[in-house]
């Protein structure tokens, strides 16, 4: 059964990704193939937005970034600023915890060619204001890429137009600061759209905000 902030094993409410869903379950029966729940406790301070699961990644183990590129360089940065600790291990049983930090994604299910449609992102919106809503502490938002950015945006009841994408943007709103990345994922790391410098100076500006808080 659903709750407010995470759908069923068998949301029904996206049929492509309904169907694409059915597809890899028939073909990798040892897969999660469901929608990927949130990681971390609803009580940390920092919540984490990312696009979509990985189809060999998150879809396939169960846990948000693991099991492909993008959670290498994000969970060893989590670990180096401490918001995690343990080792990445790439799979959901490594021990790694999450500290004062929460991840999730803006889409729940993995979309074909990790694409999702507007209309998919914003169904699944309904999740992740639910999460949003349900983490009483949160002074801290980063959002990987612009469709998690926009899709955040919007979940916190604002418009994207007034709260503009660009790696290294910091935003004030209200209780809660918005810091925005460039997405960790293998394409943008490949074509040095993202550096780890530029990855960890992120975190290094959302470790400084939370200390001083």
């Amino acid at each position: 059964m659903a709750c407010p902030d995470q759908p069923g094993r068998d949301c029904p409410l996206c049929p492509r990704l309904v169907a694409f869903r059915e597809r890899q379950r028939a073909a990798h029966a040892d897969w999660h193939n469901a929608p990927v729940p949130s990681f971390g406790g609803a009580d940390a301070r920092l919540l984490i937005v990312g696009l979509a699961p990985g189809l060999q990644g998150a879809n396939r183990t169960g846990r948000p970034f693991t099991g492909d590129w993008a959670g290498d360089l994000l969970y060893e940065t989590l670990i180096g600023f401490g918001f995690a600790a343990g080792t990445y291990d790439e799979r959901p049983d490594d021990g790694l915890v999450l500290l004062d930090t929460r991840i999730t994604n803006a889409v729940r299910c993995v979309p074909p060619e990790n694409k999702p449609t507007t209309e998919e992102i914003a169904t699944c919106r309904g999740f992740l204001a639910a999460t949003i809503a349900a983490m009483p502490k949160l002074r801290a938002v980063v959002t990987l890429g612009k469709i998690g950015h926009d899709s955040a945006v919007r979940a916190l009841g604002l418009k994207p137009s007034r709260v503009p994408f660009s790696h290294g943007g910091v935003h004030a709103l209200g209780a809660v600061t918005l810091f925005s990345s460039y997405h960790c994922s293998r394409y943008n790391t490949n074509t040095g759209v993202l550096t780890p410098q530029m990855f960890r100076a992120v975190f290094a500006a959302v470790r400084r905000h939370l200390d001083g808080a």
